[in-house]
C-alpha cells in the first residue's frame, strides 16, 4: 500500500516538474526567484525593487531595469525557467533539445574538413 502511494506521489511530481521550473518575474517572490539557477538573493532584491516600481513589460524592460542582465544572461536565465509576463526569451535555448539538433551539424562540419583536405591533396599533385 505504502509503495503504491509512494510511486503515485512520485508520478505526481514528476508530471508536473516542469510547471513547478517556470518561474514569472512579476510574481514570484524572493525565493521562488533565488530557486533559479543564475538568479542570487542580491539580483532577486533588485528584481522585486524594481517591480515594486512597476511591473515589467517584457524581456527588454526587464533587461533594461536590473543591472547586470545583459542578453547572455537573460538567455541563460530565461532557459533555466524565468519568464516575464510568461513568455520566455525570444531566441534563448529551451535546453536539451537544442543541444541535440546543434550536434549533428557540427559532426557534418568536422566530416567535411577531411574531405575538402583530400581534395586539395589530389590537386596539388
Amino acid at each position: 500500500m505504502i509503495k503504491k502511494l509512494m510511486l503515485a506521489v512520485a508520478t505526481l511530481v514528476a508530471s508536473t516538474g516542469f510547471a513547478w521550473a517556470q518561474v514569472d518575474v512579476n510574481k514570484a517572490d524572493a525565493a521562488a526567484l533565488d530557486g533559479v539557477k543564475g538568479v542570487g538573493p542580491s539580483m532577486s532584491k533588485a528584481i522585486i525593487d524594481e517591480r515594486g516600481k512597476s511591473p515589467f513589460k517584457d524581456w527588454a524592460d526587464f533587461q533594461k531595469r536590473v543591472k547586470g542582465v545583459g542578453d547572455k544572461r537573460a538567455a541563460k536565465l530565461s532557459q533555466a525557467g524565468l519568464q516575464v509576463n510568461g513568455q520566455s526569451k525570444e531566441g534563448a535555448p529551451m535546453g536539451a533539445a537544442d543541444d541535440k539538433a546543434s550536434k549533428p551539424a557540427k559532426a557534418a562540419k568536422s566530416s567535411a574538413k577531411p574531405a575538402e583536405g583530400k581534395a586539395d591533396a589530389k590537386s596539388s599533385t
